[in-house]
């Protein structure tokens, strides 16, 4: 087993970003280090240039994340940690990939159609072929398995039909270049909305800052956007049926279950029939009880630029050894003669 897996570095990350990922990110480094293995996870800072940014900002939003995933339990020493741009490999992947990628194939993907919009004409080379690159981020490890939510399996299997594309046409069935990676779907992967529409997943792009609780806010600002979150009437349901049709109601119950370690059902049995007034002010004691500490030790974090530089470089230089010989491999497939 080989798991890889990625999150950009744009935007403050917020609560949904580590009840749904960083959460499992720890729990997976924990299991993987118990079987001898790494995790490899990296920044996607070649991703986030396939949209408009600001160069300044990208460089400091991905020691920033940095800081947020040590602060909330991944160890660098337990854990392969890096950004993409110090690992020229996936770059070249990508690359070498793109002669074996479909347009029709990129053309179907959902989040191209999505962030391109109506005009498509105007958007990046990068964001079409943003598809590609993902793969190559997991090819080049031989990952076996990649943590995924619903709005990445699309981009999951195209990986896999690339790598089954190449390997049928530029390699022998007993020894092909790469391995076709599995979705890893984490038993408690909490679906996190917005707090202003519980419609909407909770982003980093949403204009209100009322409608998420990011990891750098104080335990007066989380407690303020939990009793400003959307509700409705009703007092809690007891059991889980009666959340059907209030999604905003449902949210917060998952968030206190994902909190406390328990479950939507557990939470209702407890705080059933109770109206969001009482509600409210339990589920924020909870949250700043669980991530004030995390908030405390980023901000710590975060202004040792030094250290978080160092973290990257080691990642990477590890990243770039562990990635060296697939992508040796897929030269060799294609005809090609590597340059070093």
């Amino acid at each position: 087993m080989q798991v890889v897996s990625g999150i950009q570095p744009t935007g403050t990350p917020h609560l949904g970003n580590y009840l749904g990922a960083i959460v499992n990110y720890v729990k997976l480094q924990d299991e993987e280090e118990k079987a001898g293995r790494k995790c490899l996870i990296f920044l996607a800072d070649l991703h986030a240039i396939s949209m408009p940014h600001k160069p300044a900002e990208l460089h400091s939003a991905t020691l920033e994340m940095v800081a947020t995933l040590v602060a909330c339990g991944v160890d660098p020493s337990k854990t392969v940690l890096f950004n993409q741009a110090q690992v020229p490999a996936h770059a070249e992947m990508q690359w070498l990939l793109t002669g074996t990628a479909r347009m029709g194939w990129l053309n179907r993907m959902t989040q191209w159609k999505d962030k391109a919009g109506k005009n498509r004409e105007g958007a990046s080379a990068a964001l079409f072929g943003y598809p590609v690159l993902q793969a190559a981020d997991v090819l080049l490890y031989q990952a076996t398995h990649v943590p995924v939510g619903d709005d990445q399996k699309q981009h999951l299997e195209l990986a896999r039909d690339i790598a089954q594309k190449f390997n049928n046409d530029f390699a022998s069935e007993d020894a092909p270049v790469f391995t076709l990676p599995e979705p890893y779907i984490p038993p408690m992967a909490a679906r996190i909305m917005s707090l202003r529409d519980g419609s909407k997943k909770m982003s980093k792009s949403e204009p209100s800052e009322m409608s998420r609780i990011n990891l750098n806010d104080d335990a007066d600002t989380m407690a303020q956007k939990i009793r400003k979150a959307r509700t409705d009437p009703e007092p809690l349901p007891s059991e889980l049926e009666g959340l059907e049709g209030r999604p905003e109601a449902l949210n917060l119950v998952t968030i206190f279950a994902a909190l406390s370690g328990s479950t939507p059902e557990a939470v209702l049995a407890e705080h059933g029939n109770q109206m969001f007034g009482h509600f409210k002010p339990v589920l924020a004691e909870l949250l700043v009880e669980k991530l004030g500490p995390l908030r405390d030790r980023f901000v710590e974090l975060k202004e040792d630029r030094e250290a978080l530089t160092a973290i990257l470089a080691r990642g990477a230089s590890q990243a770039r050894e562990l990635s060296a010989p697939t992508l040796d491999s897929a030269y060799k497939a294609l005809g090609l003669v590597r340059g070093r």
